[in-house]
């Protein structure tokens, strides 16, 4: 990834407190549009915390409040005349486990384009599901099947129909809470190829604890421990020449 790749999030000095505790010390990260980047740290280091901040799900939280700025395309998210539902509809979330809603499959990825009023008819409202769930790699598995429920979908099929779901709406960013941490191999060799193919498209910011997970799908790396953000950078080089001896000792197991 080049230095002329636009930036889609500029944050300065973002704390997030849950009450009295600070979980997150003034960060400062530009991250770019288009591709992928990964957030590695240990459990507890404030990863989720600032991939929560994307899209204010911390407003949802008692006691959370978020203090610095972070501007999306230059405009200030934490605005308070800026509606957090049109945010989120703009900035989709793929959680850890998957979490269809107990609908049709059809109905999964009819949801979000029925309730902002995406689509003027039936046809249009059919052919934005098959090309959702087409972008999403679940097209010709069910395909068939769309008036069943997509809870009786497997556990890698139901994260790629939370995915179809969230791209239905046409967001422009997609976060991703360690999507792949409830899946077997193969489903995560699949999640993994789609990721690869959706970053031409969207920006992504995924959160994992696999390092080799980031190593493989992330463009751009971001190293948090304890609160603080420590490095970040290409990927290549985090994984390969660190600039900071914690970030070392983390990818090499010496902390954990």
């Amino acid at each position: 990834m080049t230095d002329t790749i636009n930036t889609k999030f500029t944050c300065r000095d973002v704390r997030v407190h849950y009450g009295d505790f600070e979980a997150l010390h003034g960060i400062d990260i530009d991250i770019p549009d288009r591709g992928v980047t990964a957030f590695i740290g240990p459990s507890g280091c404030g990863k989720s915390t600032f991939l929560r901040t994307f899209n204010r799900m911390n407003d949802t939280i008692d006691g959370c409040r978020v203090s610095g700025k972070i501007h999306m395309d230059g405009q200030d998210i934490y605005d308070p005349n800026l509606d957090p539902v049109l945010l989120r509809a703009q900035v989709g979330m793929v959680f850890q486990k998957p979490n269809p809603f107990p609908k049709s499959i059809y109905d999964n990825v009819a949801y979000g384009p029925r309730i902002h009023g995406l689509t003027s008819s039936k046809a249009e409202l059919d052919a934005l599901v098959e090309k959702s769930l087409r972008r999403a790699g679940l097209w010709e598995e069910v395909k068939d099947r769309l008036k069943l429920s997509g809870t009786g979908l497997s556990g890698g099929q139901q994260q790629r129909l939370v995915i179809a779901r969230a791209i239905a709406v046409s967001p422009e960013v997609i976060l991703m809470d360690e999507p792949a941490s409830a899946l077997d191999p193969i489903a995560t060799a699949k999640l993994e190829a789609l990721i690869e193919e959706l970053k031409e498209r969207y920006c992504i910011i995924i959160v994992t604890h696999s390092m080799a997970q980031a190593a493989r799908v992330s463009d751009k790396t971001a190293f948090f421990y304890m609160g603080d953000l420590i490095e970040f950078d290409d990927t290549d080089k985090i994984f390969t020449n660190p600039g900071n001896t914690r970030t070392q000792d983390y990818i090499t197991g010496r902390t954990g």
